[in-house]
């Protein structure tokens, strides 16, 4: 039986405190490079930000997998034409692994699709939390980089997966109200649960001045009322018509519209993310969960 299997007795059996002090020993041969994407508000293309994103990481020859955290009001799915036959719900039910309800994008891409209307995945449990961290930690042999696509707002599991990331990426517009709520988001994190770093990402800004503007303005209400807290500016992706045409259609901008200015602010924001990674600025892997979420 090897360590995995072990632990998943472990915690089927009810003995949470051996499996709690054994994760933390798991070191995998190959860690995966694992991102968050949060907002505070609906609305402000994250799911058009991760899925584009992929692409561009996929066509740099980089093995990409989306775990749709949104597990209640799924949409990577929906934005990207894909029906899948099983969700995270049959994993929860015993019916699936992981691996078994993985589905192919394009770029070839790998998602995780989460259910949609499904009131029971909203909020769950910690043994339902444990159980599926374990079965994500299996995939990370798969996989290159792992990009978590949470809920917007406040919830349990927005907090839960950004608590378990090494690096949370806050999508924010120009909008006052995305600014507000980005910053009602960072708060509860930073007050609530200790979470000292965030890196902003600009998303539909007319230049970069405007996208500097809202950073700017994000650090320093952040300064000023959350103390030792970092923000770091990731990037923008610029205003372009094309982004919506290419979610009418079920596509990426990158797959519709390769050379639009969008497109190219999201291969800009992939080559920056991989250059942080091989610089070895970022920590984050696929045992995040452990770490973090597990005793740390």
């Amino acid at each position: 039986m090897n360590q995995a299997q072990t632990l998943r007795e472990w915690k089927i059996n009810g003995n949470m405190a051996e499996f709690h002090r054994n994760s933390r020993h798991l070191q995998p041969e190959h860690c995966p490079m694992v991102l968050s994407f949060s907002s505070g508000k609906g609305g402000v293309g994250k799911t058009s930000v991760v899925t584009n994103l992929a692409v561009a990481m996929a066509d740099q020859g980089k093995r990409v997998m989306i775990l749709d955290a949104d597990l209640g009001l799924a949409n990577v799915d929906v934005m990207l034409g894909l029906t899948p036959k099983y969700t995270t719900r049959h994993v929860f039910t015993g019916e699936k692994n992981l691996e078994e309800i993985l589905i192919q994008g394009p770029g070839g891409i790998l998602i995780l699709p989460a259910g949609s209307g499904i009131p029971e995945l909203l909020n769950l449990n910690e043994s339902e939390k444990l159980f599926l961290l374990n079965e994500i930690e299996e995939l990370g042999p798969l996989v290159d980089v792992l990009l978590v696509d949470t809920a917007a707002g406040i919830s349990d599991n927005v907090i839960y997966f950004n608590m378990a990331t090494q690096q949370r990426i806050i999508v924010v517009t120009p909008e006052p109200t995305s600014i507000t709520d980005a910053y009602a988001l960072i708060k509860v994190l930073a007050n609530q649960h200790h979470i000292k770093k965030f890196s902003i990402l600009v998303n539909w800004a007319r230049n970069g001045r405007e996208a500097h503007r809202v950073y700017r303005q994000l650090s320093t209400v952040a300064d000023r009322f959350l103390g030792l807290i970092s923000l770091d500016y990731l990037g923008c992706i610029p205003r372009d018509d094309a982004i919506p045409r290419a979610v009418c259609r079920q596509k990426t901008v990158l797959e519709m519209y390769p050379d639009c200015k969008a497109s190219k602010g999201f291969i800009d924001l992939s080559k920056t993310i991989l250059n942080v990674r091989s610089n070895n600025h970022v920590d984050g892997n696929i045992k995040f969960f452990w770490k973090h979420l597990l005793g740390a």
